[in-house]
C-alpha cells in the first residue's frame, strides 16, 4: 500500500505550523496507524530529517494518549477504537490521508501532533474524587449496597479514558461529554453523594475556566468517542448542576 500523508508540522507552541506532504510505500494493511507512523519516522530519521512528534503510550486502546485528527475525524474513520487500534485496512492504496492534532483553545499544540490536555487533569482535580475517612473506621466498599442498574451506568461512565475526542469532534470544542462522564461516575454511587453538590459546581466552573465551549447538541462527541460514552451523561450533569445551584 502506497500513501500520501498530509501532516501538520509545528516546532513549538509559539511557532507557525503548516501542512507537509510525505510519501510512504509498502505499508501493510495489517499495520496499525501508529505502526505506519513509525515507518514514516524511520524513513525521516534515515534521511536526517526530524521525525513527526506524536503522543502514544500503551497502544492497547486504554490510555487515550494517541489522539490524532485523521481525515476530519477524531481517531480516524473506524468506530469504537483509538488511533493506536485503527488499522491500515481502513484505507486504500493510493489514498491521501490528512493528519492533524486535536484542535481546541484548551488543547494548545506542544509540537506537531502532540497537544497539551492537562486541562482535563485540572477539571478532574477540581472534583473528580471522593473523600474517604482512613482513620481506621473506613467502611468496606463491598458492604455498601448499590443498585445493579446504577452500578452498571457508573461503570459505563467510568470507561471514559479522557482522550479528548469529544472536544476535537465538537464545533464548540465542548468538554461536556468528558465532564458529564466524570460527574456521572460518582453521582450514581452512594460514595459520591457526600460531595455531589460541590463536585459538579467545581468541575463545571473549571471546565468554563479552561476555555471549553458549550454543548452543540449535535451528538458528534458520542459518535467519535472510542468508548461510546453516552450523551445521557451530559443530561445527568445538567440535572446535577441544576440541583446543586438550587441548594446553593
Amino acid at each position: 500500500m502506497n500513501l500520501t500523508l498530509k501532516i501538520w508540522r509545528q516546532k513549538g507552541p509559539q511557532d507557525k505550523g503548516k501542512m507537509v506532504d510525505y510519501k510512504v510505500t509498502d505499508i501493510s494493511e495489517h499495520m496499525s496507524f501508529l505502526e505506519m507512523m513509525d515507518v514514516l519516522n524511520e524513513q525521516l530519521t534515515n534521511k536526517g530529517e526530524e521525525p513527526v512528534a506524536f503522543d502514544h503510550d500503551c497502544r492497547e486502546g486504554i490510555c487515550g494518549m494517541c489522539s490524532m485528527y485523521i481525515n476530519g475525524e477524531a481517531h480516524g474513520p473506524d468506530r469504537g477504537v483509538t488511533t493506536c487500534q485503527l488499522h491500515m485496512r481502513m484505507f486504500k492504496d493510493g489514498d491521501t490521508i490528512t493528519i492533524e492534532p486535536f484542535r481546541a483553545k484548551a488543547f494548545p499544540v506542544i509540537k506537531d501532533l502532540v497537544v497539551d490536555r492537562s486541562s482535563f487533569d485540572r477539571i478532574q482535580q477540581a472534583g473528580g474524587f471522593i473523600s474517604v475517612n482512613t482513620s481506621g473506621n473506613t467502611q468496606d466498599a463491598n458492604a455498601i449496597p448499590i443498585d445493579k442498574h446504577a452500578a452498571d451506568e457508573a461503570m459505563d461512565a467510568a470507561t471514559c479514558i479522557g482522550c479528548g475526542a469529544c472536544v476535537a469532534s465538537c464545533k464548540n470544542s465542548s468538554a461536556m461529554l468528558f465532564v458529564g462522564a466524570k460527574v456521572s461516575q460518582y453521582a450514581l454511587l452512594p460514595q459520591g453523594q457526600v460531595e455531589a453538590t460541590d463536585r459538579v459546581k467545581n468541575m463545571v466552573a473549571q471546565m468554563d475556566l479552561e476555555g471549553f465551549g458549550n454543548c452543540t447538541n449535535t451528538g458528534a462527541c458520542e459518535v467519535e468517542c472510542p468508548k461510546g460514552i453516552s450523551l445521557e451523561n451530559i443530561a445527568r450533569m445538567n440535572r446535577e448542576y441544576f440541583s446543586a445551584s438550587i441548594k446553593g
